[in-house]
C-alpha cells in the first residue's frame, strides 16, 4: 500500500488530532455515528483544508463519510481524499499499485491501435510474471484492448486479483511472439534508483532515473552523486517521466546536490495555506533536516555536481514533489524539460488523523493544505509545467529500457534529436496517445 499512498500527497508531517469538535452551534451526534465522524471531518477540514472558504456551510451530515468528504471538496481539487485505515477497498486502486506496471493506448500513423507496457516496477508482481517495458497488450482477461474499451477495462481490473494478459513484442511493425502471462495482485517493492554514466561530445552526463521521493533517500542520492563525481560527470539528465512525488524532503535532497552557488541558508520553499495555516519558507537545510533519516545539508553538499544546466525529463505523471524539483530547481540553474507536459500538483499536505489510544476514529483524511512556490515565488502550474522541449516517446516502437541511451527521451538529450511535437497537447501528428492507464487513476482517486 505504500506505493500508493506516496502518489496522493507530500507528506511533511502527519497532524496528531482529536475528534473534539470546537465550533460553536455545532451539531452534536453520538459518539461512533457516522454523523459524528462527518462533524469531525467537517471541522478537520475547516481547519487545514486549502479551500476552507469554498466548503458548504450545512452539509448533510447523514451522508455516507466518503460522499460527505467529497461533497466538502473545491470544484478545482483533484487530488485530497480519504480512506478507512479498518477497510481495504476505501484505498484507491490502481494497476500500478495492484499490479506492478502500466500501459498506454495509441494509434500509429496507419490508423492501428495498440496498447504499449510503458512501466514496470521491479520485483513486482507483473515483473515476476515476464512483463517487460515495451510490449504490447493484445489482450486483458480474453478482451482486445481498444480506445473505447480501454478506461472500462482498466477500471474493472481492481475488481480482480489475476490478469490474464495477451502479449506480444513489436517487430517490423507488428506484434511477433505472442503468448499469455498470468499477473497476480501483489505487493510492488521500492524501487531502485538507477543510475547511468554516458558520453556527450567528449562530456560524461550522469543519468538518474528515480520512481519517487520516499523519506530517507538522502544516503542513496549522496552516494550516486559520489559515484557521478568521482566519474567526472558534467552534466545530468534526471528521469522522473514516472514519479508520482512523496517526500518533499527528499526532493529538497536531490535538488541540494545539483546547481552551484547555494548554502544552508538558500531559500528553497514557500508553503502558503488558508488563514489558518498562513505562509511557511523552509530554506533548503530546513527541509531536508524534516526527515528524520536525512543526511544534513553540508554533507549532501560535500558532493554536489555544481552545474548551471540540468536536463529532466518528465510524462503527463510526473506529478508533486516531482514537480517540486523541476520548479525549485529554477532560481538557481537552467532546467531544460523534455518529455510531456506535468501533471500539475502544485500542492502539499499531510495526513490528518485520530491519534487518541484507543483510537476512536479510524478514518484517515489526505487533504490539499498547501500550495507550493519556489525561491522566486513561482508556482501556480495547476495545469502542469511543460517542457521547452516536447516529445512522444512512442513515435518510435518498441519502447526501450529506460536508461538504454538510444530510448527515445534520453537520446533526445545526448544526440540533440528533440523530435518537437506539433499536434494537440503536446502529441505528435502522426501518433496520438489515446489512453493513459496511470494518469486516468490519478486524476479519478477521488
Amino acid at each position: 500500500m505504500r506505493n500508493f499512498l506516496k502518489l496522493q500527497c507530500l507528506a511533511i508531517f502527519v497532524i496528531l488530532i482529536s475528534c473534539t469538535n470546537n465550533e460553536e452551534n455545532a451539531p452534536v451526534f453520538p459518539e461512533g455515528s457516522t454523523e459524528s465522524v462527518n462533524v469531525w471531518v467537517q471541522d478537520s477540514m475547516k481547519r487545514y483544508y486549502y479551500w476552507a472558504d469554498q466548503m458548504p456551510a450545512k452539509p448533510d451530515y447523514h451522508l455516507p463519510v466518503k460522499d460527505f468528504f467529497k461533497s466538502l471538496l473545491a470544484p478545482q481539487d483533484r487530488f485530497s481524499f480519504i480512506v478507512n485505515t479498518e477497510d481495504s477497498s476505501s484505498y484507491p486502486r490502481s494497476i500500478r499499485n495492484m499490479y506492478g506496471f502500466d500501459y498506454t493506448v495509441i494509434q500509429l500513423v496507419n490508423g492501428e491501435v495498440v496498447a504499449v507496457v510503458k512501466l514496470v516496477l521491479k520485483n513486482s508482481p507483473a515483473f515476476n510474471a515476464g512483463l517487460e517495458r515495451g510490449m504490447i497488450i493484445t489482450k486483458i482477461n480474453g478482451k482486445a484492448v481498444t480506445a473505447a474499451n480501454a478506461e472500462t477495462i482498466t477500471g474493472s481490473m481492481k475488481d480482480f486479483t489475476v490478469l490474464d494478459l495477451g502479449v506480444g513484442s513489436w517487430k517490423n511493425g507488428t506484434v511477433t511472439d505472442e503468448k499469455e502471462v498470468k499477473v497476480y495482485y501483489g505487493f510492488s517493492f521500492e524501487q531502485p534508483v538507477l543510475s547511468k554514466v554516458f558520453e556527450k561530445n567528449g562530456k560524461k552526463v550522469g543519468y538518474l532515473y528515480i520512481y519517487d521521493f520516499p523519506d530517507g533517500m538522502t544516503s542513496v542520492f549522496n552516494q550516486k552523486f559520489a559515484e557521478f563525481k568521482a566519474a567526472g560527470v558534467q552534466e545530468l539528465i534526471l528521469d522522473l517521466r514516472y514519479n508520482y512525488g512523496g517526500s518533499v524532503s527528499a526532493a529538497a535532497a536531490l535538488c541540494s546536490l545539483i546547481p552551484s552557488g547555494i548554502s544552508s541558508g538558500s531559500p528553497f520553499i514557500l508553503f502558503k495555506g488558508n488563514k489558518n495555516g498562513g505562509q511557511v519558507k523552509r530554506t533548503f537545510a530546513q527541509q531536508i533536516a524534516y526527515d528524520p533519516k536525512a543526511l544534513d545539508f553540508n554533507a549532501l553538499r560535500a558532493n554536489a555536481l555544481g552545474l548551471n544546466k540540468v536536463y529532466i525529463l518528465t510524462s503527463n505523471s510526473t506529478a508533486s514533489a516531482a514537480e517540486i524539483v523541476i520548479n525549485n530547481l529554477k532560481p538557481y540553474l537552467q532546467v531544460i524539460q523534455i518529455g510531456n507536459t506535468t501533471l500539475g500538483k502544485d500542492m502539499a499536505g499531510f495526513t490528518v488523523e485520530d491519534k487518541r489510544k484507543p483510537k476512536h476514529i479510524s478514518w484517515q483524511i489526505h487533504p490539499v493544505i498547501y500550495k507550493v512556490f519556489n525561491a522566486d515565488g513561482s508556482g501556480e502550474y495547476s495545469n502542469g509545467i511543460t517542457p521547452q522541449i516536447m516529445v512522444n516517446k512512442y513515435t518510435e516502437l518498441p519502447l526501450l529500457p529506460l536508461g538504454d541511451p538510444a530510448e527515445t527521451l534520453i537520446s533526445s538529450v545526448l544526440n540533440g534529436t528533440n523530435l518537437r511535437s506539433t499536434g494537440h497537447n503536446g502529441q505528435h501528428q502522426e501518433v496520438k496517445i489515446l489512453y493513459q492507464s496511470d494518469l486516468n487513476f490519478i486524476q479519478s482517486q477521488k
